[in-house]
């Protein structure tokens, strides 16, 4: 399935897999800005990325305060608290556009609402005279928008789904791109482990019946058989796993590997 936005796209498999079965790397992005419309001329105030490699979350990021040349609304000053008078003395978008670039190029980049997110990011390297994000990078994923598929009807903003996947959110009492990069990223990869949707949710199956007893509904089960390249990627995810831990994968010895 493909959740990217923009006409260039890069085939990925929803894992981190690439067509051939090669790993990509993954960019876990997030932004603080003045307020909520980039075409009304609000301006990115800081700006966080963080590294994922083989479904690993590495040392490896980037992250800036930017004087956004404006002051912030008061409701994103609620959200984020990130006064106007602390960014005075901080590097404007066009100073570190360059180094941003270099360490997202090639990359997928995994986003909450992406929409928003790139919406900033495009006004922002056009104010700097560069080209668009897509120009740079492998593609986006939205994560909003494949929660969304996995639970719908379901809250899925970063806090519920921190709770939903037990992702550990406690520290976040202010919105700040750097730590909401970092819980998006564990986030994201118990999104797509795999195992989740296997899990039946508490309160899901069960209805009422005559006299406010309880009874279970009973739903149709759906099989949906793998593909050659979802099996392809699979065994070669299962040859990463055994060469890590020596030889004990325990999945690849039921499958018979």
């Amino acid at each position: 399935m493909d959740r990217r936005i923009g006409p260039e796209r890069v085939s990925v498999h929803p894992r981190g897999f690439s067509v051939d079965g090669v790993l990509m790397r993954q960019i876990v992005l997030d932004t603080e800005t003045t307020g909520l419309e980039a075409n009304r001329g609000h301006r990115i105030i800081e700006l966080a990325a963080v590294e994922v490699r083989d479904r690993c979350i590495t040392e490896s990021h980037f992250h800036h305060y930017l004087n956004p040349e404006r002051e912030s609304d008061a409701g994103a000053l609620a959200v984020h608290g990130i006064s106007n008078e602390s960014l005075l003395d901080k590097p404007k978008f066009r100073d570190i556009a360059r180094e941003f670039l270099d360490f997202v190029a090639g990359a997928e980049l995994i986003i909450h609402n992406a929409d928003f997110d790139v919406a900033f990011l495009d006004h922002e390297l056009a104010l700097a005279e560069l080209q668009p994000l897509k120009a740079y990078c492998a593609g986006v994923t939205d994560t909003l928008r494949m929660a969304k598929e996995l639970h719908p009807g379901k809250r899925n903003s970063l806090d519920a789904l921190c709770e939903r996947y037990q992702v550990d959110n406690s520290g976040r009492t202010l919105h700040g791109a750097l730590l909401d990069a970092r819980l998006l990223a564990e986030v994201y990869l118990a999104m797509t482990r795999g195992q989740e949707s296997l899990m039946i949710e508490i309160g899901e199956p069960v209805a009422r019946g005559v006299e406010g007893t309880s009874r279970v509904v009973q739903r149709p089960i759906r099989v949906l058989s793998a593909s050659a390249d979802e099996l392809a990627a699979h065994a070669e995810y299962l040859e990463i796993l055994d060469r890590e831990s020596k030889g004990i994968c325990v999945w690849k010895r039921t499958e018979g590997g």
